[in-house]
């Protein structure tokens, strides 16, 4: 009986060293502009996945992309993040989903529509890309009928969007390959 290595198995190794305090808390405190992006990552059977990692990209309310260099703020005994300095805008977040496969991200809207977004989780040899949009965009209708759909957010209220991950299965969410 051949054992699997790790070069065949993935995970769940993400929630030890990458997630970080505020990880999700991409816009500076008690901005008023902030919105809120949450969901579920789910499995092919529709199941939450309760251990994947979500890292996000995303221009600022202006569209630009740079962000504020040095905003996360490091133990400087260790060099471990320890969290934002609450103050810039800094475009990127990492957040691991909890128990029941929930995520959120509390961010500024991106002046782009868009916040990308890479996904790690177990059985996943390579991560995968793809993007949240808060409104239509030109490039949902170049996709086969029907699965623009996948990428874009349901807004819930005012300020608070939902946006579901499903990795496979009738509802699989489009992925985006990047050369």
């Amino acid at each position: 009986m051949t054992r699997p290595t790790p070069s065949q198995t993935v995970g769940p190794f993400y929630g030890y060293a990458l997630p970080f305090p505020g990880g999700g808390d991409v816009a500076p405190a008690g901005d008023p502009a902030a919105i809120t992006v949450h969901g579920r990552v789910h499995d092919g059977a529709g199941a939450p996945i309760p251990d994947a990692l979500l890292e996000f990209w995303q221009a600022n309310p202006a569209g630009n992309l740079a962000g504020a260099p040095g905003s996360l703020r490091r133990d400087p005994v260790t060099g471990a993040v320890i969290g934002r300095n609450g103050v810039d805008f800094t475009g990127f977040g990492r957040v691991a989903t909890d128990a029941d496969g929930h995520w959120a991200l509390r961010t500024l809207p991106p002046g782009n529509g868009y916040i990308s977004v890479c996904v790690f989780a177990r059985g996943l040899l390579h991560h995968l890309f793809t993007r949240v949009y808060l409104v239509h965009d030109a490039f949902l209708d170049t996709l086969p009928a029907g699965r623009g759909r996948t990428l874009l957010a349901e807004r819930e209220r005012e300020g608070v969007y939902r946006f579901d991950i499903h990795l496979q299965g009738e509802k699989e969410t489009v992925f985006l390959d990047f050369e």
